[in-house]
């Protein structure tokens, strides 16, 4: 597919100056150092989550309003690919915790809101594993993606917000400059284009299998 073959291609060319400029020439943030580094690799992966499940949640209504199996298949690898970014979202904001706030999980609520989040995907690719028709697994799978997915936006935006935190954005923020934005936003682009490519690689796959 040719979106697939140019996504190959934007995905490393945005990527690799990205990281470098990330790790190696943005400067040190004023009272964390070096540490702050991780934001451009948590912050991405916690938009990407979302970005995936935003998707998985608008194929799954394009599915049950047209019941072409290519939509099933992109809400479901959609889900996958959100499901491994929100991992990788928690594990660098467990990193970040342990040198900032002493420990890996506080149940602060973001952390709190985000084991909700990874419950209710899990839950998601389980049921898929569970029912064997695929007609009836697609159309099931379908309606529990697009009520997981209105769960989201309270999990993700409001419920942090309705308790304190220590979350950096609730006590000040990181102070971050121009620089380190720029770096910020070309990761967010390169994370963004790295989701499209692994989700039209395996759907791709379902296609050949269909």
């Amino acid at each position: 597919m040719l979106f697939g073959r140019i996504l190959s291609v934007l995905t490393p060319l945005t990527m690799i100056p990205s990281i470098v400029y990330c790790l190696m020439f943005t400067p040190k943030e004023a009272t964390m150092g070096d540490l702050y580094r991780i934001i451009y690799f948590h912050i991405p992966c916690a938009w990407v989550a979302t970005l995936a499940f935003f998707i998985s949640f608008v194929f799954s209504i394009a599915y049950l309003a047209k019941r072409k199996p290519v939509y099933d298949s992109i809400a479901h690898r959609s889900s996958e690919a959100g499901l491994v970014f929100c991992v990788l979202a928690t594990i660098t904001g467990s990193i970040f915790a342990t040198y900032t706030w002493g420990s890996p999980w506080n149940w602060d609520p973001r952390e709190t809101s985000i084991v909700f989040l990874l419950m209710i995907y899990i839950a998601y690719l389980l049921l898929r594993w569970l029912i064997e028709d695929r007609d009836k697994k697609a159309a099931i799978s379908a309606g529990y993606s697009i009520i997981a997915f209105l769960a989201t936006p309270f999990l993700v935006f409001v419920m942090p917000r309705i308790t304190s935190s220590l979350h950096p954005e609730q006590v000040g923020g990181l102070g971050l400059t121009r620089p380190m934005l720029y770096g910020v936003f070309g990761m967010l682009a390169g994370f963004t284009f790295l989701y499209l490519w692994i989700l039209s690689l395996s759907q791709r796959f379902d296609m050949e299998e269909i």
